[in-house]
């Protein structure tokens, strides 16, 4: 069963382009690792500190192999070391998704 890994960040309303740049470096990371990356999604109108990305995989075994794979990546490393350097996600929550069909 495919899934899809729904992340909601909150994010530091004043740190958008740190975010952003942070999420234009997955667009070649995530699919190297594994992933299919339908996207990053930041504020643009309304609440300012909420973003979300949407990631697919062939299942959840699919999803566990590409964190150990991501984990191990220098580029993925980084970008996640970029994150806790630069304090502009303030909190991250993941849920996964099946499609109703």
């Amino acid at each position: 069963m495919a899934i899809t890994l729904f992340i909601q960040y909150k994010i530091h309303p004043f740190k958008h382009d740190e975010y952003e740049a942070y999420a234009k470096r997955w667009y070649d990371i995530v699919p190297r690792c594994g992933g299919e990356l339908l996207g990053y999604w930041m504020p643009h109108e309304g609440t300012r500190d909420i973003a979300y990305c949407l990631i697919n995989f062939e299942s959840l075994a699919a999803y566990e192999a590409y964190r150990e794979v991501i984990k191990a990546d220098n580029d993925g490393a980084a970008n996640f070391q970029a994150a806790a350097d630069g304090d502009f996600i303030l909190e991250e929550n993941r849920s996964f998704l099946r499609r109703v069909e």
